[in-house]
């Protein structure tokens, strides 16, 4: 018998044999209708899975669930690509995921498809949705399956079968049982049950692609779609995507003139015009009053540090592919480098014969080392000391990827005491991670970026009340944006990865105070393994904006470890010496993604006291135009960034010029404001507030910038400029 345990506890027997498809048909008929999967104790699978002698977790999965939407786009993935063939039958299939949002196959096709041919693919699709075929899974042992890719020729699959895992392969058949007329693929599954269950679909878009990410192959084709579980919902995705390619921050940031990235300087290296900088500084300035009101202390640190710096911290290595390739003054310090890592990789053990091979190398081309001797034998520690007391006096040097080491290296340049702590150091520290170019996009993803940082160096007995008062300065500063539609997530270690520093004690003390934190805070969360930085667990604020995306924003990690690798310390009141804890903690993660996030946020028309240019006085003729340049000027005495259009476009044109650079306030100045010394005031919407003095409009402007408010002067709330 196969026993069958449904979420609401509920337990079902069945005969051996039964399939998910017949347990979910007893459940409810109406069930079974809308069913696309199945998640048998913690895995996915087909409906046709059949299950004999166990007991079972069972939950249905359909369109209304993320994992069945997963399951829909995957076979999405599938038709499409057996439509492709059908279309251009010398096409070779490489790989057809699922991924946010929809799915992609990547295909070798000598025909560059454009998306004129999307027409035509969907057409296909659509042929194959109503044909209502089954999706078949049948297994093959290794040495078959190989035998039977190698005779249909496809090298992409051939290499994929020899990735994959088990005894057995699988494939997937659209059709009952294979065939000469059915579509088959190499595919893990699962799958929904028919082709007719695959939702409402769309081709979006093709673009270029290597073969796992190798330039020195050819080419590929990776196509792209979306599947949604009805044509209304397919339709609100379009739409939805139209008002991000609306608001996309590349687009709006030319336009507006705030930043550039220029090829000479490099990709993914953000440069900032002046009234990008504007924005940017108004909010450094905003959080920076709020850090020193609150107790920190701002530092500077270079943007380059020794190598060993970063070997100590542990980001070098563990964060090598993300990094610029160090510098190094001499060969001898270049090739140490490389025996260091390679002991490094030696997880404790004896050096293996490439790190055996360069030793010989280094002893024979440099006498003082082969005199000195290396212990190949000893464990990988020993090795380890005995190279970076060598690289001591000549070492390399690595653009920073993080600000804390050298924070760390602040607090432990003095002795401290239990009567300093804590110590709170803030900085607006640039650091660089070399992207992969596929990977850099705009402000939001970069190589060189900003990061409000901070490090908070404490006792275990203000733990809590410095993360209470990390989380909400993170709370502070998502309110001061008005971006108040936010999650919160705890990540957490994955206890069977091996990327993680320090002991599983320092690790449980350090999550257990980020959830006795978040609760204080009154805050409900969601924990994920496998989110944690390596050297430590975090809270992160999941920030969606204003057409509903989410934004992984304010972050506060618990750090055990740093500080156990620095050997920091301070003396307690026992007057013995005791090892600090560290907060890490950024609220706006970096200023160039936070900035290409407010960007789309608000489409361009920031609030008042973020707007690069915040009032345009615009002179209506030649008669009005010395008091248009007096209004200016006294704009400029408030501290408001005022523009003056005194040229001789008609107003029509200064003020559609002023509207779509999105200038908050348009000051109209004709003979009649000139005559009455006032200022006719409308908005870049178009509304128009009428006629006031200008006292009443730079009394209204100062309340709305020290409120940071985003309602205009004349609104509840405000003075009234009329």
């Amino acid at each position: 018998m196969v026993k069958v345990r449904l979420p609401d506890g509920t337990v079902l027997e069945h005969p051996d044999g039964v399939t998910a498809a017949q347990i979910v048909e007893a459940i409810s008929p109406n069930l079974a209708r809308a069913a696309l999967a199945a998640k048998v104790n913690g895995r996915i699978v087909d409906l046709a899975t059949r299950f004999a002698n166990e007991e079972i977790d069972f939950r249905v999965l359909t369109f209304k669930d993320d994992e069945g939407l997963y399951v829909a786009r995957h076979s999405c993935a599938h038709v499409m690509a057996e439509a492709i063939c059908d279309l251009w039958p010398g096409t070779k299939l490489v790989y057809g995921p699922p991924v946010e949002n929809g799915f992609y196959y990547d295909i070798d096709l000598d025909h560059p498809l454009t998306p004129e041919d999307f027409e035509r693919i969907e057409a296909r699709m659509k042929e194959i949705v109503k044909e209502d075929r089954p999706f078949t899974r049948y297994e093959l042992p290794r040495d078959e399956a190989m035998r039977k890719l190698e005779a249909e020729g496809n090298e992409y699959k051939l290499d994929n079968a020899r990735r994959a895992d088990g005894e057995t392969l699988s494939f997937y058949v659209t059709g009952a049982e294979p065939g000469p007329r059915c579509f088959e693929d190499l595919c893990r599954g699962p799958h929904v049950p028919s082709t007719s269950k695959i939702g409402a679909f769309k081709i979006m878009q093709v673009a270029g692609a290597y073969h796992h990410g190798d330039a020195s192959k050819k080419m590929l084709q990776r196509v792209y779609g979306t599947t949604w579980p009805s044509k209304k919902e397919l339709r609100q995705h379009l739409q939805f995507l139209e008002e991000a390619r609306k608001r996309d921050h590349r687009r709006i940031g030319q336009e507006l003139g705030l930043f550039t990235v220029d090829p000479l300087v490099g990709t993914g290296l953000v440069l900032w015009k002046p009234r990008g900088a504007v924005i940017r500084r108004a909010l450094e300035q905003a959080i920076l009053e709020e850090l020193l009101r609150r107790g920190y202390q701002p530092v500077y640190t270079p943007h380059i540090g020794k190598l060993d710096l970063y070997r100590t911290s542990g980001h070098f290595p563990y964060y090598k592919e993300a990094q610029y390739p160090p510098l190094f003054d001499s060969d001898r310090a270049r090739e140490l480098n490389t025996l260091w890592e390679m002991a490094a990789a030696a997880g404790g053990g004896p050096a293996g014969e490439q790190e055996r091979a360069l030793w010989e190398k280094l002893a024979s081309t440099y006498p003082e080392l082969g005199k000195a001797g290396y212990p190949l034998d000893a464990p990988a520690e020993d090795r380890l000391t005995r190279i970076r007391a060598w690289l001591a006096q000549d070492d390399g040097y690595l653009l920073k990827p993080m600000n804390c080491p050298h924070h760390v290296r602040i607090f432990a340049s003095e002795p401290r005491s239990y009567r300093d702590l804590p110590v709170r150091l803030a900085e607006f520290g640039t650091v660089y991670r070399y992207e992969q170019s596929g990977e850099v996009s705009g402000m939001t993803r970069v190589r060189g970026f900003t990061q409000d940082d901070a490090h908070v160096f404490c006792t275990n007995e203000q733990l809590p009340e410095e993360l209470a008062d990390c989380i909400d300065l993170s709370r502070f500063a998502l309110g001061m944006i008005g971006l108040n539609d936010y999650r919160v997530r705890i990540g957490l270690r994955d206890p069977d990865s091996d990327k993680y520093i320090g002991v599983a004690e320092n690790w449980d003390l350090a999550e257990n105070a980020l959830r006795a934190a978040v609760r204080a805070a009154d805050m409900t969360y969601s924990e994920e393994e496998g989110e944690a930085a390596f050297y430590g667990p975090k809270v992160d604020f999941i920030v969606k904006d204003a057409i509903g995306r989410e934004w992984q924003l304010g972050t506060v990690q618990v750090d055990y470890n740093l500080p156990e690798r620095f050997g920091l310390e301070y003396v307690g009141a026992d007057n013995q010496t005791h090892r600090p804890v560290m907060v890490h903690r950024a609220l706006f993660g970096s200023l160039e993604r936070f900035v290409g996030i407010l960007i789309e946020h608000f489409a361009g028309a920031f609030p008042l006291w973020l707007a690069p240019i915040q009032a345009t006085v615009c002179s209506v003729s030649e008669k009005s135009a010395d008091y248009a340049r007096e209004v200016f000027d006294l704009c400029r005495k408030a501290n408001l960034r005022v523009e003056l259009d005194n040229s001789g476009e008609r107003i029509g044109a200064k003020i559609r010029k002023a509207t779509l650079m999105k200038v908050p306030y348009i000051l109209v100045i004709g003979e009649q404001e000139a005559q009455h010394r006032t200022v006719n005031v409308r908005t870049r919407e178009g509304k128009q507030l009428g006629s006031c003095t200008m006292p009443e409009f730079l009394a209204a402007c100062a309340q709305e910038i020290v409120t940071r408010g985003a309602a205009a002067p004349g609104e509840e709330g405000q003075a009234s400029p009329a």
